[in-house]
């Protein structure tokens, strides 16, 4: 999985996360990739996004690949974690691996259990 694959993100989704890194006292490391992950993306005005998109405030299924499981959560601001009972920030690092993808898309991203690889299953 040396190629990333392509992400798109809305033009709230993205202002929301630039301010929140704004704010936040992440390690550099992180924030770098976040932003360079960012920078890649197409961004869309929020009515022109695909509804198989994650996004913040949807809920995403996926798959870890390297464990086969698969879990349900609800991509989130870092201040917004509170609001969903299955929030996953994107300041985590596997809210900051899903953002932007499309179902059926996966992506190889550095987490606290060293690199894992993710795929999105299904995106509400």
């Amino acid at each position: 999985m040396d190629t990333k694959p392509k992400i798109t993100i809305s033009t709230f989704d993205l202002a929301v996360i630039e301010q929140s890194m704004e704010e936040t006292r992440l390690p550099p490391e992180f924030l770098d990739e976040l932003e360079a992950e960012l920078a890649r993306a197409e961004v869309l005005e929020p009515a022109a996004m695909p509804e198989n998109v994650a996004c913040l405030n949807k809920q995403v299924t996926f798959k870890v690949l390297e464990t086969g499981k698969v879990f349900t959560k609800t991509l989130t601001a870092p201040d917004q974690v509170d609001k969903y009972e299955d929030s996953l920030s994107v300041f985590a690092p596997l809210g900051a691996a899903l953002i932007g993808l499309s179902v059926g898309q996966s992506i190889q991203w550095k987490t606290n259990r060293g690199l894992q690889s993710v795929e999105i299953i299904h995106v509400t």
